[in-house]
């Protein structure tokens, strides 16, 4: 009897487990069938990379949210304990309105972290579109004038030769310059001109001239060229215009005619002479080698170098030679010397405060021939120094000085 209760207990069973088993059967079935298909479609390995990146960024949301929850501030208190400030209240400093420095830092410990505020621009150069002025000051030269314009010195020079000649000496403070907005020179037109001849003697092309924006020409309105329709008077500047010096200042003075400066001024020597010949080997005139303004510039007509020096400073001859122009010079350079050395070389020393020689007096390499002044056209008490040869010219004294 006990028995068949246990056989029919497990017949029940196995009876559940058979329909359970004939339930799931169909579900597996259709699975198996729907990744079969996927993979038939060839999207197996697209799902695969989808399933892969929505894991990836579930988990970076993940670590992200911990990290935010459990993060601990530079000052100990965790992020959600932190409160944002109030706005800074900007403050006046002249006219500036700049937010104040906020440092936990003592300044007197770290000078090198204190801001520092700048209440000047700096700007680039414009170029300028016309011609303007500017009134000399003292300490200006002709070369450091050109240098704050970023001109030429010669463009200088050519610009102001209507007022200044050809000598780069001749300004003085106060004086009023004419300011190019190029390099070149300016013409001021007269009546009875051409303008192929004002192009050519300033060795540049007539379309130059006409082109420039500056000059408001129009060929067409300029009518004949040899008389164009120009008001005399009227400014023209010549981009890269070149002019041409005239040498008025001190001929060549030789022993055997120095009479040939008498229009130079009253140190001119009247008698020709004779007497020791140098060795051509020349030493500085003054004890100081180095420059006070003007270099030797040949293109700004300056054809000597200015030796600093204090007033009273001696000035020695170069060489061995003899006087051939001691005394006053009429064209700006005050108190000069000239001294022949034979082989036709000649030494120059100008602006000097004394002159200590003679016409006609030998002199030897390191005699003393004045002492260093400003007299003439001098801005500043210096020695002006050429050498000069009688085929060659005016020659570069830093070729020769020992």
């Amino acid at each position: 009897m006990m028995e068949n209760k246990q056989d029919t207990t497990f017949s029940n069973l196995s009876s559940t487990d058979a329909a359970n088993n004939s339930n799931s059967l169909p579900d597996q079935q259709l699975a198996s069938k729907f990744w079969e298909r996927i993979k038939q479609l060839g999207l197996f390995n697209t799902l695969l990379r989808a399933a892969t990146l929505i894991a990836t960024v579930l988990v970076m949301i993940a670590v992200v949210m911990i990290f935010e929850r459990f993060y601990i501030s530079a000052d100990g208190s965790l992020t959600t304990q932190l409160q944002i400030p109030e706005p800074v209240q900007a403050f006046a400093f002249g006219d500036v309105y700049a937010p104040p420095l906020l440092s936990n830092l003592p300044r007197d410990d770290n000078p090198a972290l204190t801001r520092r505020s700048s209440l000047d621009t700096v700007l680039p150069m414009r170029s300028r579109a016309g011609i303007t002025t500017y009134q000399v000051e003292p300490g200006d030269t002709l070369f450091s004038i050109a240098a704050r314009f970023n001109l030429l010195p010669e463009t200088i020079l050519w610009s102001n030769r209507y007022n200044i000649g050809d000598d780069p000496h001749m300004i003085f403070p106060g004086q009023e310059l004419i300011i190019m907005p190029v390099d070149g020179t300016m013409h001021i037109w007269s009546a009875g001109e051409g303008l192929n001849g004002v192009a050519d003697f300033y060795q540049v092309s007539l379309e130059t001239i006409i082109s420039y924006p500056g000059n408001n020409l129009n060929m067409a309105s300029l009518g004949d060229l040899s008389n164009p329709n120009i008001q005399p008077g009227t400014r023209l500047v010549i981009p890269g215009g070149k002019g041409q010096y005239s040498d008025w200042r001190i001929p060549n003075i030789t022993r055997e005619d120095p009479a040939v400066a008498l229009n130079v001024g009253p140190g001119a020597c009247p008698e020709s002479y004779d007497g020791v010949l140098g060795t051509l080997t020349f030493t500085w005139p003054i004890s100081n080698h180095s420059l006070s303004g003007y270099d030797y510039t040949p293109s700004a007509n300056h054809f000597g170098i200015d030796i600093g020096g204090q007033v009273g400073d001696p000035v020695y001859t170069a060489d061995n030679g003899v006087v051939v122009f001691a005394g006053w010079n009429d064209w700006g350079y005050g108190n000069m010397v000239v001294v022949d050395h034979g082989e036709g070389w000649q030494s120059l020393y100008a602006h000097m405060s004394t002159v200590e020689v003679t016409c006609g007096q030998e002199v030897y390499r390191g005699d003393l021939v004045g002492t260093v002044g400003e007299t003439g056209m001098a801005l500043g008490p210096h020695l002006h120094f050429e050498l000069r040869n009688d085929e060659y010219g005016r020659v570069n004294p830093w070729d020769f000085l020992q």
